[in-house]
């Protein structure tokens, strides 16, 4: 038996349900990080790099890549931006992705250059939790 979903899905940040990441608007940037749900399909992170700043990164393309205990993968931009920031505290430290990946484990600071047409592939909470329990009938959220 697999084991089942158990994590937080904060309101108050937009998700993209393909990518499993969240993104939150403060002023004219972003903050972006991987959502609890991403990190469990994934398996506890052991590694994190950005690209570094001043990147331009189209929507679904990689904004950086995070190491696994069996694999190395992508992490996906939620939206076309520039990235201005990478969480460097993140990089050096990659297990406060896995503890607190809404406050201290963001991974990266952006200004979005298609904010207005790709606003839409994002949705809110109670949406991702919707989604989530379509694929984790038995998810628990904290």
């Amino acid at each position: 038996m697999s084991p089942t979903f158990r994590g937080a899905v904060p309101d108050g940040l937009l998700y993209h349900p393909q990518y499993d990441m969240w993104v939150r608007r403060e002023g004219a940037e972003v903050v972006i990080g991987a959502s609890a749900f991403g990190i469990f399909l994934a398996g506890e992170i052991i590694g994190f790099t950005a690209k570094p700043k001043g990147a331009e990164v189209a929507l679904g393309r990689g904004l950086g890549t995070v190491e696994c205990a069996k694999t190395v993968l992508a992490v996906h931009a939620p939206l076309s931006l520039v990235l201005l920031e990478a969480n460097e505290a993140a990089e050096e430290r990659p297990a406060m992705i896995n503890r607190d990946p809404y406050q201290a484990g963001w991974m990266v600071r952006g200004r979005p250059t298609a904010w207005e047409a790709e606003r839409a592939g994002l949705i809110d909470a109670a949406s991702y939790r919707e989604h989530l329990r379509r694929s984790e009938p038995d998810a628990e959220f904290l």
